[in-house]
C-alpha cells in the first residue's frame, strides 16, 4: 500500500491540496490512502472545504485518521460550554489555538449571538463531531512504521523541564495516557530514548524547525534561517511544518 502522510493541516485546505497534488495524489493509479496524523482543523479559515474533503476521502476508504490534542480541544470546548459562557469568562485557550473559530465556520452561527447550548447543539450535528472524530485512532501501525499525533505513550517528568522514558506496554496504554501523548513533541521524546524498536515512528504536533535547530543546530528555531522540513532520525520523522506560519503542509509517500 502506499501512503500520502501529513499532519498539522489547521484548516489549510488549499496548502493541503497543493502538497497532495505536487506529490501525485489526485493522479496515482496504484492503491493508495491518505494518513493524516491529527489537527484537521482550527487557526486556517477553510475548514468547511476540509470537512468536505476528508468526508469524501472517508465514503472512498481512501484515508486513516490519527487523533490529535484539538480535536481534544474541540471535544473539551463542547463539554464545557457553558462553564466558559455562563460565567461570562472567553475561551482563553480555545480562542488562540481556533478552536472557537472553527466552531464557528462549521455552524455559521456565533457564541456570542446565540445561546451556547444552541452552538454545542448544531456542531454536534457537523460531520466533523458526528463522522470524522469518532473514526479516529490513537495511532497506526504497519510493517515498518507507527504513525501518532505528539508521540507514543511516555513516562513523563516535569520537575526538571520536560524528561521522558519509555513504557513497555504503549500499544494499549489507556486513554488518559494518549491524551498526555499528543501533547508530546516527539522530537524532544526521541532525542531523550523514547522510541519503538525496528520502526520509525512518524509524528506532528511540534514545528519540525525544533528538531533542525536544537537538535542539528541548523538554522534558528523561527525566523529567517529556520528549516520547516521534515525532520529524520533513526527511528522518527516529524512532519509538522508550522502550516500556519509557512503556509506549507509536509507531505511524505511511503510505500509499505
Amino acid at each position: 500500500m502506499r501512503y500520502y502522510v501529513v499532519a498539522d493541516i489547521h484548516s489549510f485546505y488549499n496548502e493541503l491540496i497543493t502538497s497532495l497534488s505536487e506529490k501525485g495524489f489526485f493522479t496515482d493509479t496504484e492503491p493508495h490512502k491518505l494518513i493524516v496524523c491529527g489537527d484537521l482543523f482550527d487557526r486556517g479559515d477553510q475548514s468547511e472545504e476540509l470537512q468536505n474533503f476528508i468526508v469524501d476521502l472517508m465514503a472512498k476508504d481512501q484515508v486513516i485518521l490519527i487523533r490529535g490534542n484539538h480535536e481534544d480541544l474541540m471535544l473539551e470546548l463542547l463539554k464545557n460550554a457553558s462553564y466558559y459562557f455562563n460565567q461570562g469568562i472567553e475561551c482563553f485557550h480555545h480562542w488562540s489555538n481556533g478552536t472557537v473559530q472553527t466552531l464557528y465556520d462549521l455552524t455559521r452561527i456565533s457564541f456570542y449571538q446565540n445561546s451556547y447550548q444552541t452552538v454545542v447543539n448544531k456542531m454536534r450535528e457537523t460531520p466533523y463531531i458526528k463522522t470524522i472524530i469518532p473514526s479516529m485512532k490513537d495511532y497506526y501501525e504497519t510493517e515498518h512504521y507507527v504513525f501518532v499525533h505528539g508521540w507514543i505513550p511516555s513516562i513523563e517528568i516535569r520537575n526538571c523541564g520536560f524528561k521522558y522514558l519509555p513504557i513497555n506496554e504503549w500499544r494499549t496504554a489507556g486513554a488518559e495516557k494518549w491524551e498526555k501523548a499528543r501533547w508530546i513533541n516527539g522530537m524532544d521524546a526521541w532525542s531523550q530514548g523514547v522510541k519503538v524498536e525496528g520502526k520509525t515512528v512518524i509524528c506532528g504536533h511540534y514545528h519540525t524547525s525544533w528538531g533542525h535547530s536544537r537538535l542539528e543546530g541548523i538554522g534558528d528555531e523561527f525566523g529567517e534561517t529556520a528549516d520547516f522540513n521534515p525532520f529524520y532520525g533513526d527511528g522518527i520523522i516529524a512532519i509538522d511544518g508550522c502550516t500556519s506560519l509557512t503556509r506549507k503542509v509536509n507531505c511524505l509517500v511511503i510505500d509499505d
